[in-house]
């Protein structure tokens, strides 16, 4: 089996950090979200792995390598447009030839693991199996309408009124069955190949597909919201640790991780935490649930439940939260700047303005 990790979306929920990042490189608890989908395809026995990339596949490139470093033999497959993740498999076939493999959205995170999955489609040997979980707004994603049985009788790519609100998750696992169906397939009405539609062929075609509803945690890593979220549970299973320097003025409750070179002086650190390596904070707080990246500044400020990427510096500002803040960012107060709020305000508006 072989593995088809696509990475060449644009990442426009996540603008302006995608103007300048590929939106798969963006760190949770300090490490790309697309290294924990090929550690979880490496874990799962998949030595093979093809990446789809586009405008960003310098970066991710320079990044992932020849894929030694996960346990895998990378092979990158330029992807000229992001026309939809059946576009993805059909610029492929070349490299999958015959091969069952799975696909994998280089944006989405599966707690877990994707080995019982491998291993239920190797001895099932059905067409296709997809993962399902149930979602609070089913329009967002790819929907599977299941009958009475639990058989998925049909799939719709982002509908208008959903039939249920079983989501497609990021990984699907295909026979080269899935092959003849992508040839056959026309651009939806987002001009886009659909994978839903690649599926939904199958089914048609009296091809067998096996769905399973899972309950443990997946994520669509698309927009601020969700990385945030991403970054609290994998920081919630942290280990603590400091490979750095603190000194004794600090203080540090709870799971913190100080990464070699990192200096702490003056400051405290509620965990879960990650402090990346060559960081400095000093006469600071850094709250739980917050990563802050390699070689990054925070001097006389407050930050929580937040991701800074590399070498930002967040100098004199009070309490920063829920935000991601970029590679090379500086934020510091503005200077003299009176106290004052502007407001539009609707009719029956409520505001809390804590002044």
């Amino acid at each position: 089996m072989k593995a088809l990790v696509l990475a060449g979306g644009a990442g426009t929920r996540l603008r302006p950090i995608t103007h300048t990042s590929a939106k798969q490189l963006v760190p949770v608890a300090n490490k790309p979200v697309l290294f924990y989908g090929l550690e979880a395809i490496a874990e799962a026995g998949i030595r093979e792995a093809g990446l789809v990339v586009g405008d960003t596949q310098a970066e991710i490139e320079s990044a992932v390598g020849d894929g030694s470093a996960f346990g895998l033999e990378v092979t990158y497959l330029r992807q000229e447009a992001p026309l939809g993740l059946a576009h993805g498999v059909l610029i492929a076939r070349d490299y999958l030839g015959d091969d069952d493999f799975v696909m994998y959205l280089g944006d989405n995170f599966v707690v877990g693991g994707i080995g019982g999955l491998v291993e239920r489609f190797a001895r099932e040997r059905p067409a296709a199996q997809i993962m399902l979980t149930s979602v609070r707004d089913p329009r967002q994603f790819g929907v599977a309408e299941l009958d009475p049985g639990g058989r998925v009788v049909r799939l719709e790519e982002k509908p208008a009124r959903p039939k249920s609100d079983l989501a497609l998750v990021g990984v699907y696992l295909f026979s080269p069955a899935v092959h003849a169906a992508v040839a056959e397939l026309k651009p939806s009405w987002r001009g886009e190949l659909e994978i839903t539609d690649a599926i939904q062929w199958l089914i048609e075609a009296g091809l067998r597909v096996e769905s399973s509803v899972i309950s443990g945690y997946w994520k669509d890593t698309g927009n601020v919201t969700d990385m945030l979220e991403v970054n609290r549970l994998v920081l919630e299973s942290l280990e603590p640790r400091v490979g750095g320097s603190v000194d004794a003025a600090s203080e540090l409750i709870g799971r913190v991780v100080v990464e070699p070179g990192a200096v702490v002086e003056r400051s405290r650190l509620v965990g879960p935490a990650i402090i990346g390596a060559g960081a400095r904070v000093q006469d600071g707080y850094v709250g739980p649930f917050t990563s802050i990246g390699a070689g990054c500044v925070v001097e006389h400020a407050e930050i929580e439940y937040s991701i800074v990427l590399p070498r930002a510096s967040i100098r004199g500002v009070s309490r920063i939260e829920s935000s991601l803040i970029g590679h090379d960012v500086e934020v510091t107060p503005a200077a003299g700047t009176p106290r004052a709020h502007r407001l539009v305000l609707g009719d029956h508006s409520k505001v809390q303005i804590s002044s």
